[in-house]
């Protein structure tokens, strides 16, 4: 199985009211990728301090339904991934988004400031 390439951009808007995490999965290899979703939150994304503690999660207090899903990633595929964490407080942090499968694991972080 080639691996799935993860890209996390994050964006803080003008007045630092909101966070807007983009995670895009890509299939860079010449061989379809078959992955296995653990629920229906393909993706999570979390926030943590430069301490490594973690501030908030997008999945916290949300509920999935639990079947697992076989999804395929032809070559050159890619998927896009969104979440938002409203009323973020001021500082730094580290973003991570992940993706929800159950063969391997699949994410990026990036730093960011809000």
């Amino acid at each position: 199985m080639s691996p799935l390439d993860a890209s996390l951009e994050v964006t803080v808007d003008g007045d630092g009211q909101q966070v807007q995490f983009t995670l895009v999965v890509e299939n860079a290899g010449h061989d379809p990728v078959t992955v296995t979703f653990r629920d229906s939150g393909d993706a999570d994304f979390a926030v943590l301090t430069p301490g490594g503690e973690e501030v908030w999660r997008w999945s916290d207090g949300r509920m999935f339904a639990q079947a697992l899903r076989p999804a395929e990633f032809a070559p050159g595929e890619s998927a896009t991934f969104e979440a938002e964490w409203p009323a973020p407080e001021p500082g730094d942090y580290t973003a991570i988004g992940e993706l929800r499968v159950r063969e391997s694991e699949v994410r990026a972080e990036t730093p960011f400031s809000v």
